[in-house]
């Protein structure tokens, strides 16, 4: 290797490596002991948060040698063809976010698309993740679940995805800030039912750590009165419908709420029939007859 080579290349004309490093959500005890090796090796630091980083580095008594980079939602687009020059030119670029994994609802999946694009390796160091920690603390079924991220801020379009998953059976899991935790768990009342099963985890991993379970209802009125902290909220799924729960009209509004969203009709009609629990056929022939009476009202 002379002297101007990156570290970690094997030769000029090789690519570099993206290492996708987590960090701790709270605890700074969480850090994966590969992560100081990590932050110690790599040419180039992204950090969404770049005085984080100096703390992070300082509480794990790492020295850096990288240079270090801003890399948040307001440069991720303009910043990603930097960091791609660098590991084309065969730099390790280690990426870290405030907490938790890299492109889990922060900075990362425009950096990874665009080096798997240019097909330069892509590795990561596992650590702390709010998502599974908050589903294994939470008390409800975790063999199925799906991450929805944040909900949106506006209270309709709020609604309006809530409603995308209304009859969804796996556990759902998302992000809040404090300051709207409850009108977003009075909104999930609203759609799910206030009786619905969840669990609100606060500052995870922290000393104020919190657990709360119970109903949405009750969750939405234990927030009105103020929470502080990180929020993890995790949510049971829709329990199962029979054959008698959903009528015709209510079969035709799930379908269009899926076909709104994106979804093929095909695809709306076997996902609704799953649901309910009926055959595709049924659902099918609910949806041609709601056309059809669409089409010859005048």
């Amino acid at each position: 290797m002379t002297a101007d080579q990156p570290r970690g290349a094997q030769s000029p004309s090789s690519h570099g490596v993206l290492v996708l490093a987590g960090t701790p959500i709270g605890d700074l005890a969480d850090a994966p002991p590969r992560l100081a090796a990590e932050l110690e090796r790599a040419d180039v630091i992204a950090a969404e948060d770049t005085r984080r980083l100096r703390r992070l580095t300082q509480g794990l008594g790492v020295h850096t040698t990288g240079r270090v980079l801003s890399y948040f939602e307001g440069n991720e687009s303009a910043r990603t063809p930097e960091l791609v020059e660098a590991l084309e030119s065969g730099r390790r670029v280690l990426l870290v976010t405030d907490a938790g994994m890299p492109s889990v609802s922060d900075p990362g999946y425009r950096l990874v698309a665009a080096a798997v694009e240019k097909d330069i390796k892509v590795t990561a160091v596992p650590g702390p993740s709010a998502v599974l920690t908050a589903l294994a603390l939470s008390g409800l079924p975790v063999d199925r679940f799906c991450f929805e991220g944040f909900l949106p801020r506006k209270a309709g379009e709020r609604l309006g995805r809530l409603r995308e998953v209304e009859g969804e059976r796996r556990t759902l899991v998302y992000f809040e800030a404090p300051h709207r935790l409850d009108d977003t768990l009075a909104a999930m009342a609203e759609v799910f039912g206030a009786d619905r099963r969840a669990a609100v985890c606060r500052e995870l991993t922290k000393t104020y750590e919190e657990v709360k379970r119970g109903g949405l209802g009750a969750l939405a009125e234990w927030a009105a009165e103020g929470v502080r902290g990180e929020i993890t909220i995790v949510v049971e799924g829709a329990p199962a419908a029979g054959p008698a729960d959903l009528d015709d009209e209510e079969l035709v509004r799930r379908v269009r709420v899926r076909e709104e969203a994106g979804e093929r009709r095909k695809e709306a009609i076997a996902a609704v029939a799953a649901e309910a629990g009926v055959p595709k056929r049924e659902v099918f022939d609910a949806v041609v007859a709601a056309k059809n009476a669409a089409q010859k009202m005048p």
